[in-house]
């Protein structure tokens, strides 16, 4: 494992213990050369996924991009850390079984936001806002309405389609 803070590929692993949920091994680390120290976490890859955009453009599955948009979502809420990480691992897995390595980014998305609306209303409510592309006020009455009726994602409307003309910015 290459060193962050000098590049070295000479570290050395001083402790490792499985996460809380055993989902993966966490590993203390530090470098010899510069006595940098710092972690890394091992996890099981069952495949290389590769996500289809929209645009037909296909990418790889990005964990850290899954996390990143999940923890944005959930930026100042009050949810357990562990509770996302098992939310997170979920979805990789499901990702993982369901198709032969690809997956289109709406399937992703769907999962996603079934996954937030388990773990808190705001970060769901936050994360299809990006997602739907919502564009007026009524979008968020809509989804809050459907959300307060305990109605499922699949009877949300779609994403608009229209573009905004350039004198509307």
């Amino acid at each position: 494992m290459r060193c962050p803070y000098c590049g070295s590929l000479d570290t050395q692993v001083k402790d490792s213990r499985p996460t809380d949920d055993s989902s993966s091994i966490r590993r203390r680390r530090i470098c010899p050369d510069c006595g940098g120290r710092f972690t890394t976490f091992e996890r099981v890859q069952l495949r290389e996924l590769t996500v289809l955009k929209r645009s037909g453009r296909r990418v790889p599955f990005d964990r850290d991009k899954l996390q990143q948009s999940v923890d944005v979502a959930l930026r100042k809420r009050s949810v357990d850390p562990e509770r996302v990480e098992r939310m997170i691992n979920g979805i990789v897995r499901q990702l993982e079984s369901m198709s032969d390595g690809e997956v289109p980014s709406e399937t992703v998305g769907e999962l996603v936001m079934e996954g937030l609306k388990g773990l808190d209303d705001v970060a769901y409510v936050r994360f299809a806002s990006v997602y739907k592309n919502f564009r007026e006020a009524r979008d968020f009455e809509e989804i809050l309405g459907k959300l307060a009726e305990g109605e499922t994602e699949d009877e949300l409307p779609p994403p608009p389609k229209k573009k905004r003309a350039p004198s509307e910015s």
